[in-house]
């Protein structure tokens, strides 16, 4: 693969590492973040979430539940999304913390706020070797079943991506083409490191 990859949702739980999942088995060198304050999952009500920060263990986080409420966090898919982010990584990662990872040619996002956040991140930090990076968002619910969906259509746009021979050239007509075939609209910015 040609290209440097970073998935990023708002916890670095569902969406972001299932598109990393995915993307760590067909052989592309991909990272995933989060953009919010804390990491946060759901709880016994919507008042009541787990709230962790990052940087705490996947691990972690499936051992507590386990003991909190086993049957509620396997009902609603908390444990087994935990238990595959731990095969991935050892914990989620603050996309505004990142810079020690090196640069990235294309950043995923899957929600225009966190898109917003990871453009708004990247125009205020110093822009030293000037490479251009193209961040795309390709927005999606925050649920199990959309998130494989998101995945799977994120890798069709990342395989066009890197079927073409320069993406600065051809990005309008590779979005202007995932769109109608896909029937999603697509946000999309360039910015540099």
């Amino acid at each position: 693969m040609k290209f440097r990859y970073a998935m990023v949702c708002s916890s670095n739980q569902n969406r972001s590492m299932e598109a990393h999942f995915l993307f760590k088995r067909q052989g592309f060198d991909v990272s995933s973040y989060g953009t919010g304050t804390h990491v946060k999952l759901p709880g016994p009500s919507l008042r009541e979430p787990n709230v962790y920060e990052f940087g705490t263990p996947y691990k972690y986080m499936l051992d507590e539940l386990r003991r909190k409420d086993p049957e509620l966090y396997k009902r609603n898919g908390i444990l087994p999304m935990l238990k595959r982010n731990a095969a991935v990584k050892l914990a989620p990662q603050r996309w505004q913390e990142n810079a020690a990872d090196g640069i990235f040619d294309v950043v995923i996002t899957f929600e225009e706020k966190v898109f917003d956040m990871v453009v708004e991140d990247l125009h205020n930090r110093d822009h030293v070797i000037l490479k251009t990076v193209l961040i795309i968002n390709l927005e999606v619910k925050d649920n199990h079943e959309e998130a494989a969906i998101g995945a799977r259509l994120t890798l069709d746009l990342c395989q066009e991506i890197e079927a073409v021979e320069s993406w600065e050239e051809s990005i309008d007509d590779l979005i202007a083409g995932f769109e109608k075939q896909h029937r999603r609209k697509l946000l999309y910015s360039i910015s540099f490191y």
